[in-house]
């Protein structure tokens, strides 16, 4: 199969690229750069032993997609990664991400359905369930567009467009893979997470505590209802959501499809940062903080229908994915800016 990541020198569609290619398929990245590197393509290619082109320009035009066909389909399927993410500055600037993350959609499906590609695969989130009392979160969960942050609202307006574009495109197959927490790197150390400036994310924050270009690690609410006090996550490993998506299109069927792509196992905020300092080999500093607006006690899905209908499921451990990361960040204390 051969395949065109979109946004796919990001974080996980670098990693999708390495599972697609080690499993025998061809992929191609398209990424307009914005919150990666072109080392991430380079670096996908020394992991395998085999190319995977790298074509830079702004997904939201059609004209940069029809280039991607042109230069290097056609192509049976589209895996699409792009989008800004970032949940807090999407309350800032919601303009420009509904544009880029309605947009990508946009010009994507109507060219990959005009060249004829049979399979689309969406990254979405976990984050589109509404209610928290539904846990663990199966698919079936209530979801909603009215929901907290433009990034979530997004995801779920993308939802609504994909599955409205599968009912009248009988041929086409169209995955929702809602993911968890994202954790890990491949183990090489070539490729990870490369947040610009302060992360948002905890595990790339606590990395850069233990690398000692951050202070402390902010822990935000220790009052939760949970074992410790502090906020209970799905965490997966990025290697583990990466094979989800080559299992989804392995036994992608024409219509509309939606997965929860996560452990089912949640772990609280300490119990990440232990893990990590078990990783790094020494205790972090700490720092009990208030709760942050919007967040909940626990939020975690019930994987059981990718593992049922996709074959599917993680196999690696929040120990497997802190010692990664650590090797990652050690690898790399600047990121891909440091190559």
């Amino acid at each position: 199969m051969r395949v065109l990541l979109a946004g796919g020198a990001g974080y996980i569609g670098a990693h999708t690229a390495v599972a697609l290619l080690d499993a025998g398929h061809d992929a191609v990245l398209l990424d307009d750069l914005s919150g990666t590197h072109s080392a991430a393509a380079e670096r996908v290619a020394r992991i395998t032993d085999r190319t995977a082109p790298l074509v830079v320009g702004d997904i939201t035009d059609d004209a940069v997609v029809e280039k991607a066909f042109d230069e290097h389909g056609p192509f049976d399927a589209i895996i699409h990664f792009a989008a800004f993410k970032a949940v807090g500055e999407s309350t800032q600037k919601p303009l420009q991400y509904y544009a880029n993350n309605l947009g990508t959609t946009f010009a994507l499906l109507r060219v990959g359905i005009a060249r004829g590609i049979r399979s689309f695969v969406f990254s979405s989130t976990g984050t589109v369930y509404a209610d928290p009392v539904d846990l663990p979160f199966t698919e079936e969960a209530t979801t909603s567009v009215d929901l907290s942050n433009p990034y979530s609202k997004s995801k779920r307006m993308n939802e609504v467009v994909l599955a409205d574009v599968a009912s009248v495109n009988p041929e086409l197959n169209v995955t929702v893979l809602r993911y968890f927490n994202p954790v890990g790197a491949h183990p090489s150390g070539l490729i990870g997470e490369d947040p610009a400036g302060i992360p948002n994310n905890l595990m790339p924050y606590v990395s850069r505590v233990a690398i000692g270009s951050l202070e402390r690690v902010g822990v935000f609410g220790d009052d939760y209802d949970t074992p410790d006090g502090t906020g209970l996550r799905d965490y997966i490993h990025v290697v583990d959501l990466a094979e989800g998506h080559v299992a989804a299109l392995e036994k992608s069927a024409p219509g509309y499809a939606v997965y929860n792509l996560g452990t089912g196992v949640p772990v609280s905020v300490l119990g990440l940062v232990a893990a990590f300092e078990k990783a790094v080999g020494h205790e972090l500093p700490k720092q009990i903080m208030p709760r942050r607006p919007g967040d909940v006690a626990a939020t975690y899905c019930d994987p059981a229908k990718a593992a049922r209908e996709l074959g599917w499921q993680t196999r690696l451990t929040i120990d497997d994915a802190c010692r990664d990361y650590w090797h990652w960040q050690q690898s790399n204390p600047a990121g891909y800016a440091g190559v």
